[in-house]
């Protein structure tokens, strides 16, 4: 499908939608306008939807909310599931206006639809001329839309709004105009295009770029996210083949597991066989015992492809065509979301997809299970009424106010199940008290959101929220450091622990984020729990280029099951991390089964330092890590002074006084007692292996005196850090904390003070030889990438390198190579050791 018409369309319609609704509002609220006079009542309910939530708020929302409507029902009206067109001109017809006008203008009205008579009045009042009106058939065909849009409230209520809603004041005007929506919808949203429901979601997508642009550029000015952020900063719709990947080996997965015999294989183009043989299966007996959530679930993308998997289940189990779309609806497929703009599509979507295998969906009475967790609480006197004379009124009241904050906690707020069916036997002694019905039927909301969040599904799936700790608010902030501490550095390694949380014990869930967790320390407490009590079915790392350049991404399918010793199968379809390709070449990867694969034993991620997930390591260099001491044991390694000031403290060599300047001093107390000032300092550098980067001097006079006591100067606390001190002056093996590649190890003589950039080892001249040659070789590289895959080479990172038995028999041709770097850095002005130009010297 080419996005970029929709793309175009989206992003413009959002303009037009936001500024007539904006436009109607103003009108509607005017004083003395008609609306006011007519609709007194639901003109009240917008005033105080704005005094809540503020004006751009509801514009916003009242806007997206038509478009989404105007594009359903332009979808309906390409499948041809509408009697009479309603957006769009009659079958046949590439221009004009919406059939639904065009009859009306002609003396038809549909009175199944058009059911009181004064609105047929009105609308033929408008036509004939008889009722004035600046725009009497745009004012005609507003009453139309909003008749149609009551009409199909019956079949689709979380689309369409009910009778009396303040929405249907603000029907956006310029509709019928040439060029308007109305036109480019049916130009865009061709029947082609209309074939696939996945357009829903791309235009949800493409609908909120431009506001997720502005929460973006908030993040760059250290502003937080909320409950009106939240939605369009984490909203990304997942490439279709990688929804396939995980849907059919999650579901798929686990019908094959229980029904070895079934063809459903044979469909399933993204399925990745088990390598093992599988024993502690869940049983499954029948279809409707498959219950898939999404708790995250957008716009529908992966509930749509699901809907199609399990229709090809019951279809095989010999179910009728006519009953598997409403068991599917009705059984097995269930979502929630934080917004109600995506929910409606999601549960569209569903729809539509029921609506395209059975005629008479619509007349069937069964809603897709698409749950908007909404934010609801309870004033004392409502709490007074709902909590029980003999409970725990803390515990109750708790229950009760749970979803304060549903608005930006969703799905990751963790119900009480049994508490949940406690309060609904409440509720049915409660149901008959007129005074507290709205208190009543808040409190069946909280109670229907409650079940479905503490129900277990079989299976879990989601792309969730991507958002580092420094966007969140402090209220979501402080949720995740106490609901979710081993994930809470991102919303997606949380919805990684809820997912597991919403899986029975065997099921499988499956998910798409970032690759982060896999090796960062601060997911290392996730990793541990994950390989301990979960196993991993297979993996497939993606690399850069699924959701646009920026970032990489990772999808991998895991079931609810402690399971070690198994063996999983990874996937990595990319060759170095800064490679950005295009999701058709990916997908293209994926589909060559020998490209990248590997097949790893899960306990042999517990076995390396932080259990990183580093399944492209050969089994030996897996193994090492068992069996080798970690470098730290070996070799003394150790951070460095911070000055709080370089610039104060620190100069290029040439800068200084050679009669100040010490370099060859082999310890402090030389140091000290040399008078010097100048002494040679080691911040790490640019990428050089072997020998270099002798640039700074540092002024040390009096052991450091003044950079001791920086900051002390009116009683505060010293500014500087001068750690690790025994090992100024000494020889050593340094690196660069950070690398724009490959760390580069070089050897220092005596006479350094190292920085706290300029990380070092320290130990024998023989050993720091050893160190040098290991840490500069292939090996040693590889195994950096892995456990140290930002490119931060800290000296925690660099310290895990395993060593093995045959340490002492590296190569011992050190000297050689640090005197070629030597005598290359030599020949740079740059060397406090330079003597001629080279080309000097030739002449």
């Amino acid at each position: 499908m080419d996005t970029k018409p929709l793309e175009r369309f989206a992003t413009q319609a959002r303009r037009e939608l936001i500024a007539s609704v904006e436009a109607r509002a103003a009108a509607v609220l005017a004083v003395g306008s008609v609306e006011r006079s007519e609709r007194g009542q639901t003109v009240k309910r917008l005033e105080a939807e704005i005094a809540q939530h503020g004006q751009k708020h509801v514009i916003d929302k009242v806007a997206y909310t038509w478009f989404n409507r105007l594009i359903a029902l332009r979808y309906m009206d390409a499948r041809g599931y509408t009697s009479a067109r309603v957006v769009s001109p009659a079958q046949g017809h590439a221009h004009g206006q919406p059939e639904i006008l065009a009859d009306a203008k002609r003396g038809h009205l549909d009175t199944e639809v058009v059911t009181t008579p004064r609105t047929r009045e009105a609308v033929m009042g408008l036509l004939e001329g008889t009722r004035r009106s600046t725009d009497a058939e745009g004012e005609a065909y507003a009453l139309l839309l909003t008749e149609y849009c009551r009409f199909w409230n019956k079949a689709m209520p979380f689309m369409f709004e009910r009778e009396g809603d303040y929405t249907e004041l603000l029907v956006p005007s310029g509709l019928l105009a040439d060029g308007a929506f109305l036109s480019r919808a049916h130009e865009v949203l061709n029947a082609e295009v209309c074939e696939d429901v996945e357009v829903i979601g791309w235009l949800y997508q493409f609908y909120v770029s431009e506001r997720k642009d502005e929460v973006f550029a908030g993040f760059k000015k250290n502003k937080k996210a909320g409950a009106d952020e939240i939605p369009a900063a984490t909203q990304l719709f997942t490439p279709h083949w990688i929804v396939r990947y995980l849907v059919e080996n999650s579901l798929g997965r686990l019908w094959m597991l229980n029904r070895p015999t079934s063809r459903l294989v044979d469909q399933m183009d993204y399925y990745i066989a088990p390598v093992d043989e599988e024993t502690a299966v869940l049983k499954i007996t029948e279809p409707e015992e498959l219950t898939v959530i999404d708790p995250a679930c957008g716009s529908g993308h992966m509930l749509t492809y699901a809907f199609d998997l399990l229709y090809a289940i019951y279809e095989e189990e010999g179910y009728a065509p006519s009953v598997i779309p409403s068991l599917i609806l009705a059984h097995n497929l269930h979502g929630t979301e934080i917004d109600p703009r995506a929910g409606a599509l999601a549960g569209f979507a569903l729809t539509m997809k029921a609506r395209a295998k059975d005629r008479r969906f619509f007349a069937r009475d069964v809603d897709p299970q698409i749950c908007v967790i909404e934010p609801l609480s309870f004033a004392p006197d409502e709490l007074d009424f709902l909590v029980t004379k003999s409970g725990d009124r803390h515990t109750e009241e708790t229950f009760w106010n749970q979803f304060r904050d549903a608005d930006t906690l969703g799905s990751l707020i963790q119900p009480d199940g049994d508490m949940a069916k406690g309060a609904a036997e409440v509720l049915s002694i409660l149901d008959d008290d007129l005074l507290y019905g709205q208190t009543l039927e808040y409190a069946h909301r909280v109670v229907h959101q409650a079940e479905v969040l503490s129900t277990k599904y079989t299976v879990v799936i989601a792309n969730p929220p991507y958002m580092g700790g420094k966007q969140m608010g402090a209220l979501l902030s402080q949720f995740m450091k106490d609901q979710y501490p081993t994930g809470k550095a991102d919303l997606m390694t949380a919805f990684m622990i809820r997912a597991q949380e919403l899986t029975v014990h065997g099921g499988t869930w499956a998910m798409i984020n970032l690759p982060s967790w896999m090796s960062l320390k601060s997911f290392e407490d996730l990793r541990h729990d994950l390989i301990e009590n979960q196993r991993i079915v297979s993996m497939v790392h993606l690399g850069r280029g699924v959701f646009g350049s920026d970032f990489g991404s990772v999808a991998f399918v895991i079931d609810n099951v402690s399971a070690k010793s198994s063996r999983g199968v990874y996937r990595r379809l990319f060759e170095k991390h800064v490679d950005v390709r295009s999701v058709s070449t990916i997908e293209a990867l994926f589909s060559d089964s020998s490209y990248n694969r590997y097949e790893v034993l899960q306990e042999d991620f517990a076995a390396i330092p932080g259990s990183p997930i580093v399944y492209w390591l050969s089994e030996k260099m897996r193994g090492a890590f068992a069996t080798g001491r970690p470098l730290s044991d070996v070799a003394n390694l150790r951070q460095g002074l911070a000055t709080a000031d370089n610039n104060r403290f620190l100069r290029l060599w040439w800068e200084v006084s050679d009669n100040r300047t010490a370099l060859t001093c082999t310890s402090r107390e030389e140091a000290a007692s040399s008078g010097a000032r100048w002494f040679p300092y080691n911040k790490g550098g640019e990428f050089r292996k072997w020998y270099g980067n002798h640039e700074y001097v540092l002024n040390w006079e009096h052991d450091g005196a003044e950079i001791r006591n920086f900051g002390t100067e009116k009683g505060g606390r010293p500014r500087s850090r001068a750690q690790n001190t025994s090992t100024y002056f000494s020889p050593s093996v340094s690196w660069s904390d950070i690398s724009s590649g490959e760390a580069a190890f070089r050897r220092f003589p005596s006479g350094f003070i190292h920085d706290v950039k300029g990380m070092s080892a320290f130990g024998s001249e023989g050993l720091l030889d050893q160190v040098a040659v290991l840490m500069n070789s292939s090996v040693a590289r590889e195994v950096l990438k892995a456990i140290a895959p930002t490119l931060n080479f800290q000296v925690g990172d660099v310290g895990k390198l395993p060593v093995a038995s045959g340490f002492d028999g590296l190569p011992a041709n050190t000297g050689n190579l640090v005197e070629t770097s030597r005598t290359d850095w030599d020949l740079s002005e740059m060397s406090w050791n330079f003597e001629r130009n080279p080309l000097v010297a030739l002449a």
